[in-house]
């Protein structure tokens, strides 16, 4: 299983600086949550994890089983889901299947049985003639999702998936997200929701491009001594 660490990790943009020495313990097998209102550095530090952006400082290690590897070894075992809208609206979604699977290079046979087994969970085997540009907001997160898990991936990086998504659709999504944790894979998922913070295993706290707190959800209120996340920020901006 694969974790990820990180120590003091700073990104600038011009005269912005989006991340200010964030150090993060990415624990193996678990869900874990990057908890900020836009403008946290959420969206910085899954780039940067996903080896999309480079830190001006700081060093990010990837570890199998305890272990440091490059991360080359971890990248084809990655998948990274936007918050903008990536995929195609003139193709379905079984279109977008076939186009993923040609990305990956998968054998037929495990494309027939991984792409089956993603439409039942996700409800969208009905849906498979549908093009992308006329599903709803949960249905298009769905799609996004599944096409980031065609893969099998080990490591799942997820930017902000619920957001705009309907009550039942962010409650589903998270259904979905509970049994990839069960599968023991690391996924980290960013969003702007006070209340999906207890939903994760680990939650990190991020405002202003800095990391205010990280830990078990219950201990992070406890050591606070706050009720709600919601408080934690609004002690933190006072």
């Amino acid at each position: 299983m694969y974790a990820i660490r990180t120590e003091g990790l700073v990104k600038n943009f011009g005269a912005v600086k989006a991340l200010d020495g964030v150090s993060l313990d990415l624990s193996a097998g678990l869900l874990h949550g990057l908890i900020g209102s836009d403008g946290a550095g959420k969206t910085t530090t899954l780039r940067l994890l996903a080896g999309l952006l480079k830190p001006a400082a700081g060093t990010i290690t990837c570890l199998r089983d305890g272990s440091p590897v490059p991360f080359a070894e971890m990248r084809p075992g990655l998948a990274y889901m936007p918050q903008q809208a990536s995929l195609y609206p003139d193709l379905s979604v079984g279109e977008h299947l076939s186009f993923f699977r040609e990305l990956y290079r998968l054998d037929a046979g495990v494309f027939k049985k991984r792409s089956e087994e993603l439409l039942e969970i996700t409800r969208l085997g009905k849906f498979r003639d549908r093009r992308a540009g006329r599903l709803s907001g949960g249905m298009y997160k769905k799609l996004g999702l599944m096409c980031a898990l065609l893969q099998n991936p080990s490591v799942l990086l997820l930017d902000e998936p619920t957001n705009g998504v309907d009550p039942i659709s962010r409650r589903e999504f998270w259904e979905l997200l509970y049994g990839l944790a069960a599968d023991r894979i690391l996924v980290v998922v960013s969003t702007a929701y006070m209340d999906e913070a207890e939903r994760c295993a680990r939650v990190h706290l991020m405002d202003g491009g800095r990391l205010l707190a990280s830990g078990e959800p219950r201990a992070v209120l406890k050591a606070a001594g706050a009720a709600k996340f919601d408080d934690i920020f609004i002690k933190g901006a006072k």
